[in-house]
């Protein structure tokens, strides 16, 4: 009896931090898109993200909650979830639209999660998972199509994104498998792609920083540098302990619905029959695969 209220009590709080993760996720990728359109280049971006980012967690982590930072699985995590991911991504938010973002980054990381969980950890693919990602590989196959036949094809952005998406999957399979804590993950990731990042951005990439464009590094920093990476990574590693990252990234396979129609209204980009089947199709095929939790946690009660 007890055991069956706490599986059900770590089931529907691993739901509320997925569903908080996915909706910050969303306004992520709706500002990064802004950061994208605006005087700001990539590079900017990032450095503010992480720099922002680890003044607040450096005295947290200095006084309070301290540990080895350069520990090998650290390390790993953050070149992967952190300076690789941020790369990828944030050179895809310069050259692709918010929607197709929305479509690409997202909808990929719940394909890669489970394919990548199913090798690491040899977790078995139920046919729900199966219909669900077929789900979603449809909705993204409905944005790439008419970009090759009415079109020139896919641009180096959307490559940045897919390449973005891996590397998100792939630190969230590896956070569970190295019994990474949330804490840890927030913190090792955000301070050691800063000090691994801003020295070279500063002795040798383009910059674009301002005064003028104060604005857009306010925007920046709050939501990158706080809810993005401090709020929004305690939020999705919990979700990731709780519920397992092949349902964590099925969860965050809903945030295309939401950024995608926000991006036509807030960017003025050309909302398409295909590009709804798309959000439709990624957000359904989310809904399908995560499914399994709630039968899962059903049979269990009974």
């Amino acid at each position: 009896m007890l055991s069956n209220l706490w599986n059900k009590s770590s089931i529907n709080h691993g739901v509320m931090y997925a569903l908080a993760a996915a909706l910050i996720w969303s306004g992520f990728i709706l500002v990064s898109r802004q950061g994208g359109v605006s005087a700001l280049n990539g590079f900017d971006v990032i450095a503010i993200r992480y720099a922002t980012c680890s003044a607040l967690l450096l005295p947290i982590w200095w006084f309070k909650f301290r540990f080895n930072l350069f520990e090998p699985r650290f390390i790993a995590a953050s070149l992967i979830g952190g300076l690789a991911y941020a790369l990828f991504t944030f050179q895809g938010f310069q050259l692709a639209s918010a929607s197709h973002a929305a479509v690409l980054l997202v909808g990929l990381i719940p394909l890669f999660i489970i394919l990548l969980a199913a090798l690491f950890d040899s977790d078995k693919i139920p046919v729900n998972k199966w219909l669900g990602l077929a789900l979603i590989s449809a909705g993204v196959a409905s944005l790439i199509w008419p970009l090759f036949s009415t079109g020139p094809g896919l641009n180096a952005g959307h490559y940045y994104l897919a390449a973005g998406a891996f590397c998100w999957a792939l630190f969230s399979v590896l956070i569970k498998r190295w019994e990474i804590t949330p804490w840890q993950a927030t913190v090792s990731l955000a301070m050691l792609t800063c000090m691994l990042y801003l020295p070279v951005y500063i002795t040798l990439l383009p910059k674009n920083l301002a005064f003028n464009l104060w604005q857009d590094i306010a925007l920046q920093a709050f939501y990158q540098g706080f809810l993005a990476t401090i709020i929004q990574m305690i939020f999705y590693v919990k979700a990731v302990r709780l519920l397992g990252p092949s349902a964590m990234g099925s969860m965050m396979a809903i945030v295309p619905l939401i950024s995608g129609i926000a991006a036509v209204y807030l960017f003025d980009e050309t909302l398409t029959t295909t590009l709804v089947i798309g959000l439709v199709a990624v957000s359904v095929g989310a809904i399908v695969v995560h499914t399994n939790i709630h039968f899962s946690w059903y049979k269990r009660r009974r």
